[in-house]
């Protein structure tokens, strides 16, 4: 079967895209992008070409882009050219220029595949990006993402088809892409940064696949297997985290809520928790963390950039940075303001028992002796006791708020702060009599309810 029979089935088997779909081809002028073009016309596929020119390598960049723009002329069809300061943009973003590159035409060909301009009559017809990553390029990227511990996700490779972007030449190795160029009497254009090892990837492939070549000769037919293999046990690997996680995770608003005693029974544990934390920008060496606070006291946390994990009680609870989005706020002495539900709570210390203690409900004093940091702010729920100021007995606060004859919706606004998981405050309401002011008392926390929006 030729190169051409074996790509128009491999479109048609997997589903890739359809004969009148808008098909955009990211076209280096390299040998395997211009082998792709040349697949997608003597296939019959209507196209357009999308070039990146990243100056970073002078004269032969720009070689590349008049290249580019004769394969629109062989082939009758529009080209779009895009030039890149790449440096700059890496200096900017504190980033390397390959990273920079990839992330700048990528970019680029999202915009392309969105704008009007690329097709009169792409609105009538799905869109799609063309890359010539072949088998080859994919064993590169498995063995990338092995040694860089990307788990069994990155072993599967380069996907064929990821939302809007396909890669048609993931069943062709190199060597049949060079053979159907010298068939067709095709040219194309080299790249002299492709023979330098200072790049993982050229080092790789010049390098790496040759030695094990040596040892193993069919070590690129074994992998290019493996990567099947790979795929289908991340099919079945998903869907068996999709199980633990209906099991484990409930959902409260925006925020998940995992028990402590179900979780540690689960295994195995550490594979289990990544796969929970890491869409809330937890790293894997974070792991670690989130396992040694399902064992330690209420109040422990631990940030990402975004979200943070609370051990409160029997519960893990993953909530959003942005308090305003958060039932579970943690604050220490030092917090100063804190924004939330109700309006604003501000805190300060004072090193020496006031004169008159304050008596308006918006304003908790409190012995800070009694105070063990982080507080947790959060709404009350079912089970929750206190010791109402003036009383030396424990009441529950579902029988509080009756006796104080609070409505349901003002019941659903109540909040409170607990330390070590005792009740401090019924925020707005009273103090709990275990943290009041006594002859004793040498240093004060004063909470304050500050313009509040739902007072109770």
């Amino acid at each position: 079967m030729s190169l051409l029979e074996k790509f128009i089935k491999n479109v048609q088997q997997q589903n890739l895209f359809q004969k009148n779909d808008l098909l955009l081809l990211a076209v280096s002028g390299g040998m395997d992008s211009v082998a792709l073009c040349e697949l997608c016309f003597q296939a019959g596929f209507h196209f357009e070409i999308a070039h990146c020119n990243f100056q970073l390598r002078g004269e032969e960049s720009e070689r590349d882009e008049k290249f580019v723009r004769q394969l629109g002329e062989k082939y009758w069809t529009k080209v779009f050219v895009k030039k890149f300061d790449t440096k700059e943009y890496a200096e900017m973003n504190k980033t390397s220029i390959q990273v920079a590159a990839r992330e700048l035409r990528y970019d680029w060909f999202d915009q392309l595949l969105k704008s009007e301009e690329s097709s009169p009559l792409s609105f009538q017809r799905s869109r799609f990006l063309l890359t010539a990553h072949h088998a080859n390029d994919n064993i590169e990227t498995l063995l990338l993402n092995f040694f860089k511990g990307t788990g069994i996700k990155g072993l599967q490779g380069i996907l064929a088809k990821k939302q809007n972007i396909i890669r048609p030449l993931l069943f062709a190795k190199k060597e049949e892409i060079v053979a159907f160029l010298k068939e067709n009497n095709l040219e194309f254009v080299e790249d002299s940064s492709n023979e330098s090892d200072k790049y993982t990837r050229n080092y790789i492939r010049n390098q790496l696949i040759p030695s094990l070549q040596k040892a193993f000769p069919r070590v690129e037919d074994n992998l290019i297997h493996n990567l099947e293999r790979f795929s289908e046990i991340e099919i079945l690997y998903q869907q068996a985290i999709q199980l633990h996680k209906k099991k484990l995770i409930e959902q409260k608003g925006n925020e998940l809520h995992i028990p402590v005693l179900k979780l540690l029974k689960t295994q195995p544990l550490k594979t289990i928790v990544f796969e929970i934390i890491k869409e809330f920008g937890f790293t894997s060496h974070q792991t670690e963390e989130v396992i040694n606070l399902l064992k330690s006291e209420s109040g422990k946390y631990i940030s990402s950039s975004t979200h943070k994990i609370i051990k409160n009680r029997n519960w893990l609870i993953i909530a959003p940075q942005n308090i305003l989005d958060s039932a579970y706020i943690l604050f220490d002495e030092e917090a100063g303001e804190i924004d939330f539900e109700l309006g604003k709570l501000g805190i300060k210390y004072r090193d020496s028992k006031p004169a008159k203690i304050p008596l308006s409900n918006l304003i908790a004093a409190v012995d800070a002796k009694e105070i063990k940091f982080p507080l947790l702010l959060r709404r009350w729920r079912q089970g929750d006791y206190f010791y109402p100021l003036g009383m030396q007995k424990k009441k529950k606060l579902s029988k509080f708020l009756i006796d104080q004859k609070k409505s349901l919706s003002e019941k659903e606004k109540i909040w409170i702060i607990e330390s070590k998981k005792r009740i401090v405050w019924i925020v707005g309401e009273r103090i709990d009599d275990r943290f009041k002011i006594t002859d004793k008392t040498k240093g004060v926390l004063f909470i304050e309810l500050i313009g509040s929006k739902n007072v109770v």
